[in-house]
């Protein structure tokens, strides 16, 4: 399969499990697929950008050091994503990347995963805290801000602040998910 190929068969992606699984190991066996999906996915007022996106977040979640040689691309233009159905995939992404990085067993994410990268992925969680996001988005940030804040000496009391601030207003799912983070937090503060 080539990027024709391939952007032909985008609009075949959809939901289910099945076949997002099959698209992403059709990317995962032709490496050299992943800048077009990231191309597509970029294109961000285009629909076929969250069906890129949610494609990506399968290659990811099937082998995360796939998108490794494609991080600098992915960090450097995710903020530009704003649909909805787009946003929340790549907030998975950066919450996969983010418990990669502090898994107690060795893996290529510890070693690719820049300083750069990471200050992208946290501006970008701070933004989806701070922005009128779904909830899953706002979860997986969270989760990526407290592990990420475990080297970021500075991440831990913001993040605070924005749930407590956030907390009243927030949907069951948030408070339910804040809560628990902020009894975590509270006790490494």
């Amino acid at each position: 399969m080539n990027a024709t190929d391939l952007n032909k068969e985008l609009k075949f992606v959809n939901h289910s499990r099945e076949n997002r699984v099959y698209y992403a190991r059709t990317v995962i066996k032709n490496p050299e697929l992943l800048p077009f999906v990231l191309q597509k996915l970029f294109e961000v007022n285009d629909k076929k950008s969250c069906k890129a996106a949610w494609l990506l977040e399968f290659v990811a979640r099937e082998d995360l050091d796939a998108i490794l040689p494609e991080l600098d691309t992915f960090t450097s233009n995710m903020h530009k994503v704003h649909y909805d159905s787009a946003v929340r995939p790549v907030a998975k992404i950066c919450e996969n990347l983010a418990i990669a990085y502090f898994s107690k067993e060795d893996n290529l994410t510890k070693s690719m995963l820049k300083s750069h990268h990471r200050e992208r992925i946290i501006e970008l969680c701070f933004d989806y805290l701070i922005t009128d996001q779904k909830i899953a988005p706002q979860a997986y940030s969270m989760t990526v801000l407290y592990l990420f804040g475990k080297i970021y000496d500075w991440i831990h009391p913001e993040l605070i602040q924005i749930l407590e601030r956030n907390y009243a207003s927030g949907s069951v799912g948030y408070q339910n998910r804040a809560a628990k983070l902020l009894d975590r937090l509270k006790k490494v503060v």
